[in-house]
């Protein structure tokens, strides 16, 4: 066991403190990693505020880490002492269901293991990447690429992987035309792979406010969802929309802005059911449908996609003694685009 020093919340709803937290030695298969950097994902905020349900307390949030392999076991065949290494939203799974021989493990039958806020296969609580190492399995590790460096790398291994996972799934690309709603730390890189898979990307957001930034990083269209007229205008438009917020929107205003055939994905999940009049879908053949990040070999294939098209996220680098504050501005939508926690000042 190691000694590491973390930001945890010590109870539901409570500002995250410093203190210490034990990492398990590192196994045959396992990679000891220096955390570098930890990105913060709105996904953090819902679980301290057990906005999704009940969590594990303290807890360590964190699952957009990047850093450097300290140590490796015996058994590690893919990583060396110095690779430039990310984990994710998840640190193990079952490995034997369809769903994880598929490379689907985000889908495991059995469940996977959260990289935080879970149980491992150890019966211990997980803890995520506010911290200064972690001891990962080194099937749940992947290379981040020379031609990213480890900061906008970070949010990469969940914002990044929510937004390339779906867009790949449903063929955005040339001849489609793909909305992106919300410019945030989801959006933004929604609307960076987009335009890099070669769709016709439109932002859709609550207000103009953003639009400069939209346009920059790769948007063609961008429309005030606030303005009525949007929906008017823009009905049976669009291919595929990617739903990246985490309010509960009207899904048959959105479904109706779909081609026949199109749909909409949402990878943001809201606190409160949404209601639904299926005739939304039934006309023309619509798909209201959800996605979870993505598996290992998918999460390797956009981190190298990434590198080749030459970016990462948006970031705004903090200390560790910031995160509270940061989460505040999360919440107040006062960041550009994701705040990353430079885990030195931990």
């Amino acid at each position: 066991m190691t000694t590491v020093a973390a930001y945890a919340a010590p109870a539901a709803k409570a500002p995250l403190e410093r203190t210490t937290i034990e990492r398990r030695a590192v196994g045959e298969y396992d990679v000891l990693i220096d955390i570098k950097f930890a990105g913060i994902c709105h996904s953090d905020i819902h679980q301290v505020n057990e906005g999704w349900g009940e969590a594990i307390f303290p807890m360590v949030p964190g699952h957009e880490i990047a850093g450097v392999v300290s140590e490796v076991g015996s058994g590690v065949t893919r990583f060396e002492v110095g690779d430039r290494v990310g984990v994710g939203c998840m640190v193990d799974s079952c490995r034997e269901c369809d769903n994880c021989r598929a490379g689907l493990e985000q889908y495991c039958a059995e469940g996977a293991v959260m990289t935080y806020n879970g149980i491992g296969k150890d019966g211990r609580p997980t803890h995520g990447g506010y911290s200064e190492k972690i001891v990962v399995d080194e099937n749940y590790v992947v290379r981040i690429p020379d031609g990213l460096s480890l900061d906008v790398a970070a949010p990469l291994l969940c914002a990044g992987i929510t937004l390339y996972s779906p867009l790949k799934h449903w063929n955005a690309g040339p001849g489609k035309k793909v909305a992106i709603v919300g410019l945030g730390g989801l959006g933004h890189m929604g609307v960076k792979i987009a335009h890099a898979l070669g769709a016709e990307v439109t932002v859709l957001s609550q207000t103009l406010r953003k639009k400069d930034d939209g346009l920059k990083l790769g948007a063609d269209h961008y429309y005030a969802t606030g303005d009525p007229a949007t929906f008017e205008a823009l009905a049976g438009t669009f291919d595929l929309i990617v739903s990246t917020v985490s309010a509960p929107l009207d899904l048959g205003a959105y479904l109706s802005l779909l081609k026949t055939d199109g749909a909409l994905v949402n990878v943001g999940a809201p606190e409160e059911p949404v209601s639904l009049n299926l005739f939304s879908v039934i006309n023309d053949r619509k798909t209201l449908a959800g996605s979870m990040i993505g598996g290992i070999a998918e999460t390797q294939e956009m981190l190298d996609f990434c590198a080749e098209h030459g970016f990462g996220a948006e970031i705004e680098l903090i200390r560790a003694d910031q995160i509270n504050e940061a989460y505040e501005r999360v919440l107040a939508s006062d960041v550009r685009y994701r705040f990353v926690i430079d885990t030195a000042t931990i």
